[in-house]
């Protein structure tokens, strides 16, 4: 893992993506929950090759913006940068544009790296 490292997340827009089907909102669009979704699939693709045997990462804050509405079967790439890496804690800047290079929403989202059997011991 490395500060400037990215990833890419190429998706194409599902109905159980829509605001409808995950009950955000009432239209056949781009739901703000699976951006979210999607934004964090790419953090966590990005870095679990490098993880400890034994280890994961868990979202521990993200604050995203949904600022342009995308249709059903549009292509949409997620793309995660690393900004940085503080011990456990990974931080990155992300950013999911449409087919038109449109910017459609933004976050910054940290992750913090854990032992999965330590962790899933507290539950």
């Amino acid at each position: 893992m490395e500060v400037g490292q990215i990833f890419n997340l190429p998706i194409v827009v599902a109905e159980k993506d829509s605001a409808k089907a995950l009950g955000s909102g009432g239209l056949d669009v781009f739901g703000t929950p699976a951006l979210v979704a999607y934004m964090e699939s790419a953090a966590l693709k990005m870095v679990q090759n490098d993880l400890p045997d034994g280890s994961d990462t868990v979202g521990i804050a993200i604050d995203v913006k949904h600022v342009k509405a995308s249709p059903i079967g549009a292509k949409i790439n997620v793309s995660a940068k690393i900004t940085a890496v503080e011990g456990r804690k990974i931080s990155f800047d992300i950013v999911a544009t449409d087919e038109a290079g449109d910017v459609i929403g933004s976050a910054v989202h940290d992750r913090f790296v854990v032992d999965k059997a330590r962790f899933m011991s507290k539950l």
